[in-house]
């Protein structure tokens, strides 16, 4: 009686656990692969579509022209240049920009008097199109590195800085009347209470501030360019080669949703106290 209780224990325990298992599982893979469903099917889709002459392959090349055009690049050792001095502007674009609004935005956030100083002209700039302020870029800093990271960290700079204000200003009102009262200064209060609050909302910032730096790229690169991803799509279209436009394209796709991940996965550390909503399985 002893043995059969305990085996009826051993079979309950296990069949609990499998579950718990199994939902493991199914976080562990089923997430990762199905963002690859929806690309993979379009290549395939597009690769019979070209093979059967349904689309021009002078307008449309083949995924396997594509890839051969990549191998090709990289075979040379071009690609890599090209990949390399784009993440360089990004990078440092993205971190200046970022750096800026972060410093500006707290300030606006805590003080009304700045950000009636401040607020409208900002509102004025943000609205003016990445490609207007070429022109003035060149003019003034010239056609080496310098115009091009000012542009991207431009591109950086806004949402950061909408973003943080937004978190400062949502942040709970007895937080900061708690903070006064243990006569906190206002660098004390913004490190240990206004920041962190808004930590949420400045993670939306910098990923959105991502990826519209790696779209400042293209508009820094296709002028005044010999080298990186930009000038890639600008010779591609002067060549009439549509493989390597779209070979571009994808790179900066790649780069884009590899540095996203990045972000997300810092975010995901930073943010590791919060217990919010992650969605269903619907």
């Amino acid at each position: 009686m002893v043995i059969g209780t305990s085996l009826l224990a051993l079979l309950a325990a296990r069949a609990a656990s499998r579950p718990a298992v199994a939902g493991g599982l199914a976080r562990l893979l089923p997430g990762n692969w199905r963002g690859l469903v929806l690309p993979l099917a379009l290549l395939v889709l597009l690769e019979v579509l070209v093979r059967l002459g349904w689309i021009p392959a002078h307008q449309l090349p083949a995924p396997s022209q594509i890839g051969q055009t990549l191998w090709w690049l990289a075979a040379g050792g071009e690609l890599w240049g090209h990949i390399g001095v784009s993440l360089a502007r990004v990078t440092a674009g993205f971190v200046i920009g970022a750096a800026l609004a972060v410093l500006i935005g707290a300030w606006v956030g805590l003080s009304r008097r700045a950000e009636s100083y401040l607020e409208p002209t900002f509102q004025a700039l943000r609205a003016i199109p990445s490609l207007a302020w070429v022109p003035l870029l060149l003019l003034w800093l010239g056609i080496d590195e310098t115009p091009k990271v000012v542009l991207i960290a431009l591109g950086a700079f806004f949402p950061v800085y909408l973003a943080l204000l937004a978190g400062i200003r949502n942040v709970d009102r007895k937080l900061v009347e708690v903070g006064r009262l243990h006569r906190l200064s206002a660098v004390e209060l913004t490190r240990r209470i206004l920041l962190p609050a808004a930590l949420p909302s400045l993670f939306t910032g910098l990923r959105g501030a991502l990826s519209l730096s790696w779209m400042f790229l293209v508009a820094a690169e296709l002028i005044a360019a010999t080298r990186g991803l930009g000038y890639l799509l600008s010779d591609g279209r002067e060549t009439s080669r549509p493989d390597l436009v779209i070979a571009a394209i994808l790179l900066l796709a790649v780069l884009g949703k590899l540095s996203d991940g990045l972000l997300k996965s810092i975010e995901a550390r930073a943010l590791h106290w919060r217990d919010s909503f992650a969605g269903g399985e619907g």
